[in-house]
């Protein structure tokens, strides 16, 4: 290949020098933000791994880090862009290997199949579901065949006395393994059962015997004193609501009140967090500054700032202690000190550097909190608050001056609208993903409610607890009761709207993806070419609109089977539970309880089995799905099999039940887990296994489980389909067509 001419080569090594001195000066302009996208390198290692699916994927992608790292720090001349690179190469990598590294040490032993058995063990923590009646203990068994933690749940009413941490009980429980993903796209309790080491989950049967009583003591005792004492000043929701508020324990709100509270927006109030925190602190400092300035000689000789500082940070320290050092809440405490650290050095009170600091503390120790909802949510809402305040509209708009009372109280309810309404467009996307619904009332109903929770109910709660040491009380509490009210009627005032709720079935992760990548290089840059991440931005938001809605979904035990007809999911079994019929409602994008499948004029049901046609472009499908465990002829299931298009069973299927196209049966489902099916265009499904891939807690069929209900009765008296149905489990069943 002849050269380029002369000419030409010199254009473009001029071009690429100019390119080169662009980005340069870029960086240069930037160079106080490096720091912050050093933690969202490390976050991105830590978010890879949990997307990709092999140990192979896992190690390309910590090699690549290493690649970059390698390549930045050691290219000759290099400038401002290679050591960049070098560092974010570096940070990926270490992400990456940090949190395969906890997996793996974290690894506990975990039950195969749901089995009874009676044990001893030791509770190391109690959990009150008042809303549903439950204690929920985690147990230490002393059984060597089980897993060294456990979860057991029983009725709060037959609970014996002396059940606290310590405690030495004997039960009988039905255990199972930790439930999988229910369907793709729903919560993986699984993940979060094995990084807290939990290796079963059920539910006692009988009675519970304390062999060795013990009573709350320390913090747990404070806090259970705490809520029972709340709860019997307060009775009925709003107590529930204060509760909530100063113990952090959310499990006595009733599911109608939870429900009207993440509908409307304002669940966020309910979780101990950045507001609550910044109320304890804000009310510490000031009590302190306002006391201690009553003295001219204090005054005068301390710094009464620096020392309001140091007693908000004992308020903050103390408030996180007390509501259970859940994660929210000591991400929130570390931003708070972060913050009075700032104040006592005379630094910005709030900047990108320290919430990038408080991010970079939560995953140095838990790693797998970025996977989490909440860790997302609340750094996303402080992130975006930051990088608000940092713009120049924000400086000349919102920044306090000295004006009068009108221009005043006028900028301070744009600050809040301004505030609210990037949070919320901050939100929405890792609402829809996670929750497949966000509020869209929910800056209007914010800028009534966080003012009434942060200088109303809070303060009143405070106060109430205060003097109840005196026995003077009960005032406040009415108060507080009645305000408590108020946010609550304003939670199902708002959640009732119409419109109130927006529902998403499901968003593809390269499209949320996207979202986050354009977001943070919005939020993360100071300078002009920050608006570039509108444009991945605008990309992922719409493939997630245009996300089709699947038309079948399948729970992983082939029990729960949906149609989604015209927007609404269609279940095979009428009594499926509340959770169920919740994931089904969410996984379909509908807003509403789920309809009935047997009785729709396109189905022909009877107690054993429903047969649907229904129509998705230009073909009509047949759908089988069996509803009860007895006995079906041979015969007559091999024809319906044969002239069905998609079969559904809990049961294992013998192999002579061949669909035209997909046959989800025990040993299938046992293999893939939930399933999402599309059918509109190019039919495919989408697997709860291939979400889970290969990380520790993905799906691992048990054998003898298996084997165990291979001998089921298929055809009554029909002893060659029994033997069929065996060979299927030994041998499994044909990949589906």
């Amino acid at each position: 290949m002849a050269p380029l001419p002369q000419r030409a080569r010199s254009y473009w090594e001029a071009h690429a020098a100019a390119d080169r001195g662009a980005l340069e000066a870029f960086l240069e302009r930037e160079r106080g933000q490096m720091p912050v996208w050093l933690v969202g390198g490390f976050g991105g290692g830590i978010a890879g791994w949990f997307v990709l699916g092999s140990p192979s994927q896992w190690a390309a992608l910590i090699c690549l880090g290493a690649a970059g790292a390698i390549f930045g720090f050691s290219a000759r001349g290099g400038g401002r862009a290679e050591r960049a690179l070098g560092w974010f190469g570096l940070a990926l990598a270490l992400g990456c290997a940090l949190v395969w590294a906890r997996a793996e040490w974290v690894a506990a032993p975990r039950l195969d199949w749901p089995r009874v058995v009676r044990f001893e063990a030791e509770v190391e923590r109690v959990e009150t579901l008042a809303a549903r009646g439950d204690l929920r203990l985690t147990v230490a068994p002393a059984d060597p065949e089980l897993p060294p933690r456990v979860r057991v749940s029983l009725k709060q009413d037959q609970a014996p006395d002396g059940i606290a941490a310590g405690a030495r009980l004997a039960l009988r429980a039905r255990l199972a393994p930790p439930p999988p993903m229910v369907l793709p796209g729903s919560h993986d309790f699984a993940r979060d059962l094995w990084f807290k080491r939990i290796g079963a989950v059920g539910r006692t049967l009988g009675p519970v015997t304390v062999l060795a009583p013990a009573q709350p003591s320390g913090l747990d005792g404070v806090r259970v004193r705490l809520d029972r004492h709340i709860r019997t000043a307060l009775p009925g929701p709003s107590g529930t609501i204060a509760t909530a508020l100063a113990t952090g324990d959310q499990n006595a709100v009733s599911e109608a009140d939870a429900d009207a509270m993440r509908r409307s927006g304002l669940t966020h109030l309910l979780s101990v967090s950045g507001l609550h925190i910044a109320a304890a602190v804000g009310a510490a400092m000031l009590l302190t500054l306002k006391l201690l300035a009553l003295s001219e000689r204090l005054a005068l000789r301390f710094n009464l700032v620096l020392v309001a500082a140091g007693v908000g940070a004992l308020a903050g320290v103390a408030y996180t202690l007390l509501t259970g050092s859940q994660v929210p809440t000591v991400r929130s405490c570390i931003a708070a000190l972060l913050v009075l650290g700032g104040i006592a050095l005379g630094r910005d009170a709030l900047s990108m550097r320290l919430v990038a600091v408080g991010a970079l503390i939560v995953l140095l120790f838990r790693p797998e909190a970025l996977a989490g909802a909440s860790f997302q949510l609340s750094f996303a809402a402080v992130t975006a608050i930051v990088a608000l305040y940092g713009t120049g509209f924000a400086r000349k708009f919102l920044e306090r001056r000295d004006d009068g009372p009108l221009a005043r109280i006028a900028r301070t309810f744009a600050a809040l609208l301004a505030t609210g309404l990037v949070v919320e467009i901050a939100l929405i996307p890792l609402a829809l993903f996670h929750f497949h619904r966000a509020g869209l009332y929910g800056v209007a109903a914010n800028l009534v409610a966080i003012p009434l929770t942060t200088f109303i109910i809070m303060p009143l709660e405070f106060g109430a607890l205060l003097l109840d040491a005196v026995g003077l009380g009960a005032p406040l509490w009415w108060l507080t009761g009645k305000s408590i009210d108020v946010l609550l009627w304003l939670a199902h005032t708002v959640a009732s709207a119409h419109g109130a709720v927006a529902m998403l079935a499901s968003i593809p992760r390269w499209s949320f993806g996207a979202i986050i990548a354009g977001g943070l290089w919005l939020c993360l840059w100071t300078t002009r070419p920050r608006l570039l991440g509108l444009i991945p931005i605008a990309i992922g938001a719409g493939a997630a609109a245009l996300s089709p809605t699947p038309d079948l979904l399948v729970t992983g035990d082939g029990r729960h089977v949906a149609l989604v007809e015209r927007g609404t999911p269609l279940m095979l079994r009428e009594r499926g539970g509340d959770f169920i019929r919740d994931l089904v409602a969410e996984a379909a994008g509908f807003d509403g309880d789920p309809g009935a499948l047997p009785g729709q004029a396109f189905s022909n049901c009877s107690r054993d089995a429903c047969v649907a046609r229904f129509v998705r472009g230009a073909r009509e499908w047949r759908l089988l799905a069996t509803r009860s465990q007895q006995s079906i002829e041979w015969r007559p299931l091999t024809r319906a099999c044969a002239e069905a298009d998609v079969v559904v069973s809990e049961r294992w299927l013998p192999r002579g039940c061949t669909p035209k196209w997909l046959k989800l049966d025990r040993a299938t489902l046992g293999r893939t887990g939930g399933v999402a099916v599309f059918l509109a265009g190019t039919p495919r499904a989408e697997t709860v296994s291939e979400r889970l891939g290969r990380h520790p807690w993905a799906l691992t069929p048990p054998r003898k489980w298996a084997k165990r209900r291979a001998s089921d009765r298929l055809g009554e008296g029909n002893n060659a389909a029994i033997r069929d149905r065996a060979r299927d489990a030994r041998r499994g069943v044909a990949e589906p067509r």
